[in-house]
């Protein structure tokens, strides 16, 4: 059974503050982090990562508030591009992930991608996945991906490397040990 999004409630208003969204309304809080969004922090608020909240805004399930007035999607990317110049990959790859019924986490092994749960082990179990963006046309050493997978092995979860095209289409390519 996949977590349903359904409880999202589609009233949820998030203000931009510190590169990220801001959520401080209790219910709306505690919605989110149920269904695997965001970080809470002093107790009673949420802070969403940009693509989560580009995602939620996609979905209209979330509104962004910048200076009293609302930031449409196309204004909340563009902002979003300004502070991380992969948001867009980012975007593509956790939407992907979400409309597949993941529920999709920031990695925890540095930088590497997303700790992605099967479906219905979230949070009862820990991540079974790390998935690993590579928009086409952008090189990656093989070294770098050598490391990934280490890294990932050493965690006990499994690499999977997520090739995005220029049309947001995603291809998924486990990958392992190779041993002669």
């Amino acid at each position: 059974m996949s977590i349903s999004d359904k409880n999202v409630d589609t009233s949820t208003k998030g203000g931009f503050q510190d590169n990220k969204v801001v959520i401080c309304t209790q219910s709306d809080v505690d919605s989110l982090v149920q269904n695997g969004y965001g970080t809470r922090f002093e107790k009673t608020k949420l802070s969403l990562s940009l693509y989560e909240a580009l995602f939620l805004v996609d979905q209209k399930r979330l509104s962004v508030e910048s200076h009293n007035s609302e930031i449409p999607f196309p204004d909340l990317l563009r902002k979003s591009r300004l502070i991380d110049k992969d948001i867009w990959t980012k975007y593509v790859l956790y939407r992907d992930l979400r409309s597949r019924g993941y529920v999709v986490r920031e990695g925890s092994l540095g930088d590497i991608g997303f700790r992605v749960y099967d479906r219905g082990e979230y949070p009862k179990k820990a991540a079974k996945y790390v998935v690993f963006p590579v928009r086409e046309g952008k090189p990656v050493q093989v070294s770098h991906l050598d490391e990934i997978l280490h890294l990932s092995e050493s965690a006990k979860k499994k690499l999977i490397v997520a090739v995005i095209d220029r049309h947001g289409d995603t291809v998924y390519y486990s990958l392992t040990q190779y041993s002669p």
